[in-house]
């Protein structure tokens, strides 16, 4: 006889609760109701979701007080016990709601109920029966759709057999009724990207002898792997080194002993080439890939969920959010491009998808592999405290050279009259060089539409978002003013608004602009093909862009950071950097860190097939130590001279950064109690926490909200996040200031 508790469920509701609640269990629900079993329950007077997160509370309420679960609403369990601790170290660590949490982890598919995808179908009933003709002596019709049936032998679509036959559906019932045929459900898979096998085959076959460096890897990660512990290594491999061999390596171990795989890369335009990758290499096996990220149609992502949860499925591929997938026996975690900033989430909950990744490692006490041809300091950080061990692939496969980087002084190319100031002349000769070789190019400039601002050189007017504190930028397609930053859109004006002039100025340049003017000064005939946010908001358009590219269809692909990372296009022999330095003018830190990764990264991308590669990296500020480094491809010599500075300054990574905004509607708001906050702290101190600020955000007006921050530095995240959170429920302030806390933040804007 089950006991008291056992009637009992510690539910976690997913409505604005931070906290659980008791509901007793009907006896119809015993045998349904698990730990992260979905469940409806009453709360007030609505009806609610809720996570069950333990059978056997350990205070139990007075039971008269007590209501009842509604509703079971999925069969299988949607969280795991171990997703569940990792749910409450996000909310302890991130100073997330447990809430926003599970929405992350849940797709919104699987809450609401949505099941699998089924297929209805007839078939004949026995073959063996003998027919007795007076059966259907009288029903011609339903004798059509038997002998249909009896020919094909096997189930088949009732709507499209109907349809094909001109028959309606009474006919079919009618033939059931008389035991001639029968009715099946089959279930439909959903598969993301079953089209998008590329011609990578060879590619994958012939990379799978390894080289020295590659194999010394891979016995690194074996022994990981074989010991049964917890362990992050750091693959350091230098563009085009093979990385990616060496993981395909390290998932045979693991699939080889039923464990299940989890491969995150940073952008969703990544997802298509790993996903074919590894499908092509596990084509001669029942391993089943399966793809994960928040572009997936609804049905998708529940049949991925389902493939996974219930152990058909032991490889997922997806961005940030595939961190969440629900896979049985994980065993490994392979973070690609791991020092990729996408990792990181800006809204809440606001976690790094890599150091998730490493928390979940631990929980299954299972192996972390971080790839990367310029890790973040971070990373480096804990591989030189021994934290992370580290593997080195040091060479390109097949003994290619790493690409000749040309660095063009863009203040000398400026004075010349020749050509556009956007193209020095050095990058617009190779350009025509590569396409009189049928070679393919790449130019990669991180800022997207035509022109950056609309200026009336009379008066000085600048068109600016009225919700955002930044200049419009003008997209020729569509002849708009756009701000990226809330999506806020206008036509642009014909004279300026303040004094009239009609000698309105677009300046500046964006990916638009790029893409026209390298259509322009290229031979006719020449294809060029952008790559940005406006482009790839429309489905299914990255996918087949990229795709025309590696078949040869494109001639230049010009595009933004989605361009700079992980892609491999083998006749891609000249890469184009346009400003480089457009990074070192943020407000940021991580500045010097980010242009030297984005100028290692993009160059990777030139050279990776049998001819040799190029790279001109245009800048203004050419002397900069992190394009110096960038240019020599000198990883250790910029992390050696970036660390010395971060240290100085007690910046990440010697000190966790948490960022404190205060936001609202009324500026002076914000600001006063941005304010009064840091008083509190100045007169009752948290140990170990140094306070800078308040001062208004770098973007001090987002989406109509003015922006005060603070930024802490500490050395225990834990400890200071559990301080704060205990402060701010005391803290008074105004409904309309909003505060938010953003921990290991990597934006500052």
């Amino acid at each position: 006889m089950m006991s008291t508790n056992q009637n009992l469920a510690e539910i976690q509701p997913l409505t604005g609760f931070n906290q659980t609640l008791t509901y007793r269990l009907s006896p119809k629900f015993k045998n349904l109701v698990q730990v992260g079993t979905l469940v409806q329950i009453p709360l007030g007077s609505r009806r609610v979701l809720g996570i069950v997160f333990s059978l056997a509370p350990s205070e139990v309420p007075p039971q008269k007080s007590l209501k009842f679960i509604i509703a079971v609403v999925q069969e299988e369990t949607v969280l795991t016990e171990e997703l569940i601790r990792l749910a409450r170290w996000i909310t302890s660590y991130y100073a997330a709601s447990m809430e926003s949490v599970l929405e992350a982890m849940i797709p919104a598919a699987i809450r609401e109920g949505m099941q699998a995808k089924t297929l209805r179908t007839i078939a004949v009933a026995g073959s063996d029966q003998v027919l007795d003709e007076k059966i259907l002596q009288r029903a011609p019709k339903q004798r059509i759709l038997y002998e249909f049936l009896t020919r094909t032998k096997h189930p088949v679509d009732l709507r499209e057999t109907l349809n094909n036959l001109n028959l309606t559906e009474s006919v079919a019932v009618g033939l059931v009724e008389k035991g001639l045929a029968s009715f099946q459900k089959e279930e439909i898979q959903r598969v993301a990207y079953d089209d998008d096998l590329e011609d990578c085959e060879q590619r994958v076959q012939s990379n799978l002898k390894l080289t020295d460096e590659q194999k010394d890897s891979g016995k690194e990660i074996k022994n990981d792997l074989q010991r049964g512990e917890f362990r992050v290594r750091l693959i350091l491999g230098v563009t085009g080194s093979g990385k990616t061999e060496v993981y395909l390596e390290a998932m045979k171990t693991v699939l080889a002993q039923n464990g299940g795989v989890l491969f995150l890369v940073p952008e969703v335009a990544l997802a298509p080439q790993t996903v074919s990758r590894l499908r092509h290499f596990f084509s001669g096996t029942e391993e089943e890939v399966v793809v994960w990220h928040s572009n997936l149609a609804a049905g998708e992502r529940v049949d991925a969920w389902r493939r996974l949860r219930t152990g058909k499925a032991k490889i997922v591929v997806g961005a940030r959010s595939a961190v969440f997938s629900p896979l049985v026996n994980l065993r490994l975690i392979i973070v690609d491009e791991e020092h990729e900033s996408s990792y990181k989430q800006e809204v809440s909950p606001r976690y790094h998808g890599r150091d998730v990744a490493v928390y979940r490692a631990m929980l299954n006490r299972s192996t972390c592999i971080l790839g990367s041809a310029t890790p973040s300091l971070e990373t480096m950080r804990n591989v030189e405290l021994g934290k992370y061990e580290q593997s080195n692939l040091t060479k390109r496969v097949d003994g290619k050279e790493l690409p000749l980087i040309h660095l063009v002084d863009m203040r000398r190319e400026s004075q010349r009259k020749r050509t556009p100031s956007v193209i020095s002349q050095p990058l617009l000769a190779a350009l025509r060089q590569r396409y009189a070789q049928r070679e393919q190019s790449i130019l990669f400039l991180n800022r997207r539409g035509y022109n950056t601002t609309m200026l009336c050189p009379d008066c000085g007017y600048v068109e600016q978002c009225k919700q955002c504190s930044v200049a419009l930028t003008y997209h020729r397609t569509d002849g708009f003013l756009k701000c990226h930053i809330c999506g806020f859109r206008k036509i642009a004006p014909l004279v300026c608004p303040k004094c009239q002039s009609i000698n309105l100025r677009k300046t500046g340049h964006g990916t638009q602009r790029l893409e026209d003017l390298v259509e322009s000064l290229l031979p006719r005939g020449n294809k060029v093909v952008r790559v940005d946010t406006d482009m790839a908001s429309k489905k299914n358009s990255l996918r087949s862009t990229l795709r025309d590219f590696r078949k040869g269809k494109i001639d230049v692909l010009v595009g933004t950071q989605m361009i700079a990372k992980g892609l491999d296009f083998p006749n891609v022999t000249l890469v184009g950097v346009i400003d480089a330095d457009l990074p070192l003018r943020m407000e940021d830190f991580r500045a010097s860190e980010r242009a030297f990764q984005l100028i290692v990264q993009v160059s990777g991308r030139a050279g990776r097939g049998d001819r040799a590669g190029e790279v001109f990296v245009q800048s203004y500020a050419p002397h900069s130590p992190s394009i110096q480094f960038a240019r020599k491809s000198d990883l250790h010599g910029f992390v050696e001279d970036e660390l010395s500075i971060r240290k100085e300054f007690s910046y990440p990574p010697f000190r966790h950064l948490i960022r404190h905004l205060f936001k609202g509607r009324n500026g002076d708001k914000a600001e006063f109690y941005a304010q009064q906050w840091k008083l509190a702290l100045e007169k009752d101190p948290i140990p170990g926490l140094s306070v800078r600020g308040p001062a208004p955000a770098p973007l001090e007006k987002v989406k109509g909200y003015y922006r005060h921050h603070l930024l802490y530095f500490t050395n225990h995240v834990g400890r200071t996040v559990r301080e704060i959170k205990k402060r701010r429920d005391l803290f008074p302030i105004d409904r309309e200031v909003q505060d938010v806390l953003d921990v290991d933040a990597h934006q500052i804007i």
